[in-house]
C-alpha cells in the first residue's frame, strides 16, 4: 500500500473549499467573491500540478 502525501489532500481539500465558495459567491450575488474563489482555485490547483511535477522529476513519486 501506499503512503498518503499529506500536502496533496492539503490541495484538494483547499481546492474543493474554494470551488463550494464560487457557489456561496454566486447564492450571495458577489461579483467579486466569484472572482476571488476562481483565483484561489487555479492557484490551488496550480501549486498542486507544480509540487506533483517536482516530485516526478526528483523520482520520490
Amino acid at each position: 500500500m501506499k503512503r498518503i502525501k499529506w500536502i496533496f489532500v492539503v490541495y484538494a481539500v483547499l481546492a474543493t473549499i474554494s470551488i463550494m465558495g464560487i457557489g456561496v459567491a454566486i447564492g450571495e450575488e458577489s461579483i467579486l467573491g466569484v472572482i476571488v474563489s476562481i483565483v484561489a482555485v487555479i492557484l490551488v490547483m496550480g501549486f498542486g500540478f507544480k509540487t506533483k511535477a517536482k516530485l516526478r522529476v526528483n523520482g520520490k513519486w
